[in-house]
C-alpha cells in the first residue's frame, strides 16, 4: 500500500480568492498574514476564511502550506539544495522547513527522496 501524500491542491473558484491563490503560487515566500491577504483582495478576513474552507475544503493556512509543499517537492526533485528551497519558500530557517516537511511526509527531505528513489 502506497503512503498517502497530502498534495492535492484545489483552487478556489471565487475570482477574489483565485487572485490570492495565484499570488501565493507565484510567490510562495510571501509571508503576508490572512488579514493582509484579505485587505489586498478587498475582502474581510472572515470572508476569506469562510470562502476558502467552503471552496477548497481547507483553511487558508493549510492551503498555503500545501502550495508550499508542492513547490518544495518540485524544487527538491530538480536537485535544488534544501537551504535554497527553504529560503525560496519563505521559511525563517532550514530547520523550520525541514520540521514542516517531516510533519507532512514523515521524513526529512533527503530521506524522502532517498526512499522515492528506492521505490522507483
Amino acid at each position: 500500500r502506497a503512503p498517502e501524500e497530502p498534495l492535492h491542491l484545489v483552487l478556489p473558484s471565487d475570482r477574489r480568492l483565485l487572485r490570492i491563490a495565484h499570488a501565493v503560487l507565484e510567490h510562495p515566500d510571501d509571508v503576508r498574514t490572512l488579514e493582509e491577504w484579505a485587505d489586498w483582495a478587498g475582502l474581510s478576513p472572515r470572508t476569506v476564511t469562510r470562502l476558502f474552507r467552503y471552496e477548497t475544503g481547507s483553511s487558508f493556512a493549510q492551503w498555503r502550506q500545501q502550495a508550499r509543499l508542492a513547490r518544495a517537492l518540485e524544487r527538491l526533485a530538480s536537485g535544488e539544495a534544501v537551504a535554497s528551497v527553504a529560503d525560496a519558500l519563505g521559511y525563517a530557517s532550514v530547520s523550520a522547513f525541514v520540521a514542516m516537511f517531516r510533519r507532512s511526509f514523515g521524513l526529512s527531505p533527503g530521506r524522502y527522496f532517498d526512499t522515492q528513489a528506492v521505490i522507483a
